[in-house]
């Protein structure tokens, strides 16, 4: 019974404390800890015991260690001989077994509880060996103050770990858990150094170090006051803190590119802070491992600017950075070419009218350019014909887990930025699509099942890609290539426009974005073998005007970007291309009318139609009108190709390509009657108009008509050079002009038009 009483006598678990959530880069730099529920910083348990410390603690605390069985009957007899001639409790027998007892139990000493120790401490030499028991003793001891554990005080008096600790060091803290609330580090600095010499000298005599050794150690410093913990990275930790509490993390971090983002970051912040722009978040994804590589989720600015708020993982509006999205899904679809033109034009899609940044119209502009200028009226248009469903299927199989509600909430403003995602979701997005190509180019054309996937935090996760295939998982690496190409060639910042001068720059494919009401900037980049996110802004949402992605996220991203290693670019996925005979004014398949240039795009089957601009037409001898051959001689016909725009988009696209010709007007004698082919019905030229309101105070519309020889012609309003509407059928608007002098001009599709001067008074 007594037997069994004894082998029961011991927990199972002697120390049931709550631990600091420590994190530490791939290279063991201390990163960040989080203070124990207990207000003490205890880390996790280590598994290992540096020698050094072994040695210094073994011979300061219990040299015969190794030797007893819990308790060390000698010295136990000498204490009580020394504390009864003295009168005085002067000399303590206790090993560092019964210490370990003690630490657990923290209990008020009596001779009833040494026995218990005592009892303890045999029973646990049963249970365990020396050197677990060491580390027991080393992950509990106080080192003073709310410090408690070996690895703890090595970090928070010296800086470092324990296994790069010194002799000297390493003494300093044997001996502090034998008083440590008299010699704390920086006071009672003689007698802290009194106590480590005396162990130096002891280590000395027994061989354990050697003179030299001695000499050098006895002439390093006491430290003069604890260490900060590193704070830089206190979203980084409250973020693994979540899942990870009172753990010890090696995280991917990679020490270098982490500290370059964190100067990165404040250089940044000093410079918008005067602009009353407080916050800043930097993302570094490395590409091949899927690993974080730098996370810093905050500028260093102040509680009041919200400093706490992990800006990487928060909900923001995404601006422009899906369009990228788009084009890859278009050329995947086979609905675009790259340099297909595609209409940006004033557009009205029911109650909707979206407007492109700077309020300008290119009249057709190819996708390719579209997306790199981050044109907003052709990627509504691009999203309206790829489908909004179909889209935020794409979106969310990429995991954007922010867009979540119905397609009808966000409508056609999902591609502007109508929808919330945070720069983890959109820097793992890009990071994935570019190890997408990578994989495909590396793995004999090969797709992985699970290649879209969260970055890890963690040094030593394992990476699961799953099964290979050749299937694509949503888009095809030929689309991939051909999107990351497009958006290269976006013009870098001001401060950095020569950049394609220097030959240490890297070439980057980037995407900047601006909320509504310049409240985010993003700017998002993929080099073949890292991913940058970074997103700058207010955290309480205010705007700031002139905030944008490209002034104030990019140059961010591209400093950051100059301090990680160079690599090469993305390998061509020849074998999902496809090289054909493109127009080389239009960028659809060429019709037998175009000139021709080739163009590589995906393999998919591309159901974009022929050119439908190049038209056969027939001209007079002095290449002035348009005839048919049913009212012109034939000996003055002539046949001729011409690139001919509708007139909505010809209208602005000629302005900014001046080699752009309008199609020659119709020779009066080839129209049904002498008059042009259409006029004004009202009103009547150089007109006067005195607005007039009706019983609600609304100003009424003045009405415009048009004829027009052949019904069911389309014909193209315009104010003042600003399109207003397309009438067919029925040529008939109803405008509200400002007071003053206006200009109605009337376009139909052969590019004839009218114009007419009106006055409002």
């Amino acid at each position: 019974m007594l037997c069994f009483w004894y082998f029961l006598f011991l927990p199972t678990h002697l120390f049931k404390e709550d631990y600091s959530t420590v994190i530490f880069s791939k290279n063991h730099q201390l990163l960040g800890a989080t203070i124990a529920s207990d207000e003490q910083w205890r880390f996790p348990p280590s598994d290992s015991i540096p020698t050094k410390f072994k040695q210094c603690i073994r011979y300061y605390e219990d040299e015969y260690f190794y030797n007893h069985p819990g308790f060390n009957p000698v010295a136990i007899g000498k204490a009580i001989i020394t504390n009864y001639k003295t009168g005085k409790n002067k000399r303590g027998a206790s090993t560092l077994t019964q210490q370990v007892i003690r630490l657990s139990r923290n209990k008020k000493r009596t001779y009833t509880e040494k026995f218990i120790e005592l009892i303890w401490a045999t029973r646990l030499e049963f249970s365990k060996s020396k050197d677990e028991i060491l580390k027991l003793y080393a992950n509990h001891a106080p080192y003073g103050g709310n410090v408690v554990g070996l690895e703890m005080a090595s970090w928070r008096y010296f800086g470092t770990s324990p296994e790069k600790l010194s002799w000297a060091e390493s003494a300093t803290l044997a001996v502090l858990p034998n008083a440590p609330g008299l010699i704390f580090p920086g006071k009672n600095k003689h007698l802290l150094q009194k106590k480590r010499d005396f162990l130096l000298l002891k280590l000395k005599q027994k061989g354990i170090i050697d003179e030299t050794t001695y000499q050098l150690s006895i002439q390093e410093n006491i430290p003069k006051k604890p260490v900060a913990i590193p704070q830089e990275n206190i979203h980084l930790i409250s973020h693994i803190n979540q899942t990870n509490n009172g753990e010890r993390i090696e995280t991917s971090i990679d020490d270098d590119i982490q500290q370059q983002a964190l100067k990165s970051v404040a250089k940044f912040h000093q410079q918008y802070a005067k602009n009353n722009i407080y916050n800043l978040a930097v993302l570094v994804i490395d590409i091949d491992t899927k690993k974080v590589v730098s996370y810093v989720g905050n500028s260093p600015t102040t509680t009041k600017n919200e400093k706490f708020v992990d800006m990487i993982q928060a909900q923001r509006s995404t601006g422009s950075t899906l369009k990228p999205i788009l084009y890859m899904g278009m050329l995947n679809s086979g609905e675009i070419l790259p340099n297909m033109l595609v209409p940006d034009v004033p557009t009205q899609i029911q109650e909707y009218k979206p407007q492109n940044y700077n309020f300008t119209y290119s009249g057709a502009i190819s996708a390719k350019k579209a997306l790199a200028k981050s044109l907003n009226i052709p990627a509504v248009r691009m999203l309206r014909t790829y489908g909004l469903h179909k889209f935020k299927s794409d979106l969310n199989y990429l995991g954007l887990n922010g867009v979540h509600k119905p397609v009808d909430h966000y409508g056609l403003t999902l591609i502007l930025g109508g929808a919330e995602s945070s720069l983890w979701e959109l820097t793992n997005m890009y990071s994935n699509l570019a190890s997408t190509l990578n994989h495909y180019n590396t793995n004999n054309g090969s797709y992985f099942s699970k290649e879209h996937q969260e970055a890890s935090f963690y040094k030593n996760s394992i990476l699961d890609l799953g099964e290979k295939s050749i299937a694509k998982n949503i888009f095809d690496a030929g689309s991939i290539y051909l999107g990351l190409e497009a958006i290269t060639e976006l013009t870098r910042p001001e401060n950095d426009k020569e950049w394609k001068h220097y030959n240490s720059s890297h070439k980057i494919s980037w995407k900047t974005g601006t909320s509504f009401g310049n409240k985010d900037a993003w700017s998002i980049g993929v080099t073949k073998k890292y991913a940058i996110g970074v997103w700058v802004g207010n955290a309480d949402g205010e705007g700031i005007a002139n905030m944008t992605g490209v002034n104030f996220a990019a140059p961010v991203m591209f400093d950051v970007l100059e301090s990680l290693p160079e690599n090469d670019w993305f390998d061509k996925p020849i074998d999902e291309l496809q090289e054909i005979e493109v127009c080389s004014l239009s960028g659809h398949k060429a019709n037998p009318l175009c000139p021709t240039t080739k163009e590589w795009i995906p393999l998919t089957n591309n159901t974009t139609l022929l050119c439908p601009y190049h038209q056969k037409i027939y001209i007079d001898k002095k290449q002035k009108h348009r005839v048919f051959k049913n009212c012109a001689d034939g000996n003055t016909i002539f046949p001729a190709t011409w690139f001919v725009l509708p007139p909505n988009q010809a209208w602005y696209y000629k302005k900014q390509n001046a080699n752009y010709q309008d199609i020659p007007p119709i020779k009066k004698s080839c129209l049904d009657v002498n008059n042009s082919v259409m006029d004004f019905i009202s009103p009547n030229e150089n007109t006067n108009f005195i607005l007039t309101k009706d019983f609600d105070e609304q100003i009424n519309p003045i009405v415009i008509k048009v004829s027009h020889q052949r019904s069911d012609e389309q014909l193209f309003w315009y104010l003042d050079h600003t399109y207003v509407k397309t009438t067919t059928h029925h040529h008939e608007i109803a405008i509200t002009p400002t007071i003053g002098k206006h200009q109605i001009t009337v376009i139909d599709q052969n590019g004839n038009q009218i114009k007419r001067n009106i006055n409002l008074e």
